[in-house]
């Protein structure tokens, strides 16, 4: 998938892979996608949430080895 911008939040807890994931979609352009790596077990149910609060758009997650990838784009 193509992104605009990416995150390395491995080894980071809940709640900061979310907390950096929000400071970065606020200085990218609406409709940018950001990738997020995060190995924290919670960022599962932490990402989709976020997205779903924050009004963005959860394009895809995958699982990884020891962590996830997920696919965000800032909303409009």
């Amino acid at each position: 998938m193509t992104f605009d911008e990416e995150l390395d939040a491995l080894g980071l807890l809940c709640p900061l892979p979310v907390l950096k994931a929000a400071k970065r979609l606020r200085s990218m352009e609406p409709g940018a996608v950001l990738k997020i790596i995060t190995d924290d077990p919670a960022a599962v149910v932490d990402v989709p949430h976020f997205c779903a609060e924050q009004g963005h758009a959860l394009l895809g997650s995958t699982d990884i080895e020891g962590g996830q990838v997920h696919f965000i784009q800032k909303s409009k």
